[in-house]
C-alpha cells in the first residue's frame, strides 16, 4: 500500500513540474525547485523503495537492515544539502513551517528509517513498527509539501523561487 502510493504520487510530482516547466526558468527558480521539490520525490521514492526492500523474500534480515540503514543514512545526509540550500536562498527566506516540513520532520522520518534497521534483527516487530512509521511519515511529509509547492506556485509566489 505505501509503495504504491508512493509511486502514485512521485508521478504526479513530474507532472506538477512539467505543468511549471513552461515558464521562464531562472537559477533562483532552478534552486527553489531543489531546495523544496526534489526532496518531495526523493521521499516519495525512499519510501517506494523502502517498501519494495521490506517486500521482498530475504535469506537474512541483516541484508534489508543494510539496505534501509544505507538509505535513510543517504537522507540525512541529503537533507543537510536540502537545508545548506535552504539557508542560501536569494530570492525567497524558508520560515519556520519551511524549516519543519522540509527538513526538520524528513530528518525524524528518515532516522526512524537508520533506528528500525538498526534493531532489525534482534527486535523484528519492533523494527518494523519503526520502519513504517518512517515511510508512511515521508509519504505524508510529501504529500503536504506537494500541497505547499503546488499552491504556492498557483497564486504566483515569488516568481523567482
Amino acid at each position: 500500500m505505501a509503495g504504491s502510493s508512493a509511486a502514485a504520487l512521485t508521478g504526479l510530482m513530474f507532472v506538477v513540474i512539467t505543468l511549471v516547466r513552461g515558464e521562464e526558468q531562472s537559477q533562483a527558480r532552478h534552486d527553489g525547485i531543489a531546495t523544496f521539490s526534489t526532496p518531495t520525490v526523493m521521499h516519495f521514492c525512499a519510501a517506494l523503495f523502502v517498501s519494495a526492500i521490506l517486500c521482498a523474500p530475504w535469506r537474512s534480515l541483516l541484508s534489508v537492515a543494510i539496505i534501509v540503514g544505507l538509505v535513510g543514512c543517504y537522507g540525512i545526509l541529503y537533507l543537510a544539502g536540502v537545508a545548506r540550500r535552504a539557508k542560501h536562498l536569494t530570492k525567497y527566506t524558508a520560515d519556520v513551517d519551511d524549516w519543519t516540513w522540509y527538513t526538520v520532520l524528513p530528518l525524524l522520518a528518515y532516522g526512524a528509517l537508520v533506528a528500525g534497521a538498526i534493531v532489525l534483527n534482534a527486535v523484528p516487530r519492533g523494527a518494523l513498527f519503526a520502519l513504517a512509521g518512517g515511510v508512511l511519515s515521508l509519504i505524508f511529509i510529501g504529500i503536504r509539501n506537494s500541497w505547499d509547492v503546488v499552491t504556492f506556485l498557483a497564486v504566483g509566489g515569488d516568481k523567482e523561487s
